[in-house]
């Protein structure tokens, strides 16, 4: 789905996160759309996303971190950005509970770094600041919907509340053209944080062994296949050019409620092994019990419509998985 197939024909993009899961599978898209892709890239590993996800390597790279103001102002201004994609964060919950600081660092001082940057070069003219559905914390009803006060109180949760609300101000005092985008948890292929659900349990499926769940299973969450998370991104940076959008929050979601029990299943019955009983560890800590979105404002004012059910997102992430683990064992 694209508003217009030539938008992002030689547009400027600036990527953070560009070696990241959701990153890759971003400028994968940009690429083939024409983009000229900047992507920032603070570490670089032996298995880097580009060399996972087909067609996934910026034109430029630039090397450093959220928390470095002036490499990130002089990449906005020497690069004359003109659409940013602040994808670029500290992901995992475990993490951010173990050493807190370094996650509000990167989260936080990072997005209001950038924010900073972007508030000082005239060529930008959207803003796309990936927040969570974390960012809502603990609500007496839900889904959540927009309307909501967000209230994270875990470190991650509250790095994630602190982003969106820091996009919030840099729009409503600086008039800065930010779009905030709240999503579930992703999955699909190039994601290699074994730790998640989905990589995890389609991993131990392969090497023949039960897969495992931290929690009780009872956890319900928002799944989202990756390839459609970006694919809605960039039709909201490409709604932002009516200026009505700035300022505002979508949530976005398949609308389907899973436990982790439930989409572990699914994968065993996917995969044909339903023989292997989960084994379940109960012994997560520090997280919401029950989360998922409602995606109404989605479809209302931008006619976003799915791309990928829940199905057909975990059929194409188990091939994928299928064809990186026989090329692993074959090198």
């Amino acid at each position: 789905m694209m508003n217009n197939p030539k938008f992002w024909q030689g547009r400027n993009v600036f990527v953070t996160g560009a070696s990241g899961f959701l990153g890759s599978w971003m400028i994968a898209e940009l690429n083939k759309r024409g983009a000229n892709v900047v992507g920032l890239v603070r570490d670089l590993t032996s298995t880097t996303k580009a060399s996972l996800i087909p067609g996934s390597q910026p034109n430029f790279t630039v090397f450093g971190s959220l928390e470095d103001y002036e490499l990130l102002l002089r990449a906005v201004n020497e690069y004359e950005v003109d659409t940013v994609m602040h994808l670029g964060a500290q992901p995992i919950v475990g993490v951010a509970n173990r050493n807190p600081r370094s996650t509000f660092e990167a989260n936080i001082r990072g997005t209001w770094n950038l924010l900073d940057a972007c508030r000082q070069i005239s060529t930008v003219k959207r803003v796309v600041i990936a927040s969570s559905d974390k960012a809502y914390g603990e609500q007496p009803r839900l889904p959540y919907d927009e309307t909501m006060p967000l209230q994270g109180m875990h470190p991650y949760d509250v790095s994630k509340s602190c982003t969106d609300l820091i996009a919030q101000t840099y729009h409503n005092v600086y008039r800065t053209p930010v779009c905030i985008t709240r999503c579930g948890n992703f999955f699909g292929g190039g994601d290699l944080n074994f730790s998640r659900i989905v990589p995890g349990t389609i991993r131990s499926i392969i090497d023949g062994q039960r897969p495992v769940i931290r929690s009780d299973g009872s956890m319900i969450r928002d799944y989202v296949y990756v390839r459609d998370v970006a694919q809605f991104y960039l039709f909201l940076a490409e709604a932002m050019e009516d200026d009505k959008l700035h300022g505002q929050a979508f949530n976005y979601s398949t609308e389907s409620q899973l436990s982790v029990l439930d989409i572990t299943r699914s994968i065993l019955r996917l995969m044909s092994r339903t023989d292997l009983e989960p084994q379940i560890l109960n012994e997560a800590k520090a997280e919401i019990p029950h989360q998922y979105l409602s995606a109404a404002k989605a479809r209302s004012m931008l006619g976003w419509l799915t791309q990928y059910t829940i199905e057909d997102g975990l059929k194409e992430s188990i091939d994928w998985y299928r064809n990186y683990f026989s090329q692993v064992r074959a090198a």
